[in-house]
This record gives C-alpha cells, structure tokens and sequence, in this order.
C-alpha cells in the first residue's frame, strides 16, 4: 500500500515532539548559547577584538553581526515554539509568525584574510550557532512540510519521520 505523502502526514509527529521533552531539550540549548554568546561578546570578546589586526577585526566583526543575527532569529522561533507548546498561542498562530522570521543563510565559506587570527573561542561559537541554526531551520522546514521524504507512506514511514527528527534535533 502506498499513499502519496502529504505535509499533513510528515508534520504529524510534530506538535507530539515539540511537546516533548526534545524540544525543552534544543530550547535549553539555544538560549544558552544565546546567553553565552552575549556574555563573551560583552567581555572577553570585546577585549580579545581589540587585540586583533586590521583584517581579523573586520573579520570578527562581521561574524559577530552574522552570529548575533542569527541567534535572534533563532530566540525568536524558540520562544514562539514554546508559547504554543504552553497554550499561550495556537499552532496557526505560531506559524503566521514564524513566516515573518526570515532565516539568514549561513555563509557557504568561510576563511580568508584574517579569519585565521580571530580568537577560538568566537571560531567555537560561531561553529556551535551554525550546527543549532541548521537544525532548527531543518525543523522548521519539516513543520512547514517544505522538506518532506521522496518515499511514499509505508511500513517505514515512521522509522524515517524518527530518523529526521534525530538529524533536526542532532541526536
């Protein structure tokens, strides 16, 4: 037996996850990262930038724009995910919203004059907001049903939604 899939299908273990622990899981994760971000770029960031030649400090500071940029549009998927996931609005609500968070998309290279000599730590950050961003965009796409499986609904129908969701959530 083999029905088309449709989004309806591939977003029906959605709203069940995101009620889960799973997402309480990737919400804790990103605003931590959110916080730890934004007290390194307050502190010690701010003081190894100084310390930086010409190219590196351009360099940081257009990674720390991106990496801000991106963390915001992130805080605001996660907080809208949680209201629904607290009755506080309603799924249709969410998504009307979440269309007006546009995600930017993380440059396909990185490098170059100074990339080499800006800090670790901001390399580490900005490594960890990239793989957090890519997961919650892949999410996103599943809940729209943008990023819906070739395959047809079958017998492993649910072994691929788990493997998905493993991939988004990074497990």
């Amino acid at each position: 037996m083999t029905d088309a899939r449709s989004p309806s299908d591939a977003v029906a273990l959605t709203p069940r996850l995101l009620a889960s622990g799973g997402f309480d899981m990737l919400y804790r994760e990103g605003m931590g990262l959110i916080e730890e971000v934004a007290a390194y770029l307050d502190g010690d960031g701010r003081s190894e930038s100084k310390a930086l030649n010409r190219e590196a400090s351009f360099v940081y500071a257009t990674e720390s724009m991106r990496l801000t940029t991106r963390l915001m549009q992130l805080a605001s998927w996660l907080l809208l995910q949680r209201a629904v996931n607290e009755g506080e609005i309603s799924s249709e609500q969410a998504l009307s919203e979440k269309a007006k968070v546009k995600f930017s998309a993380l440059p396909s290279d990185r490098g170059g004059p100074g990339w080499d000599d800006i800090p670790a730590q901001m390399k580490a950050y900005i490594d960890k907001g990239d793989r957090l961003f890519e997961r919650v965009v892949k999410f996103d796409r599943v809940e729209r049903g943008e990023d819906l499986p070739a395959e047809p609904m079958g017998e492993n129908a649910l072994t691929s939604q788990m493997d998905r969701l493993r991939a988004a959530f990074g497990s």
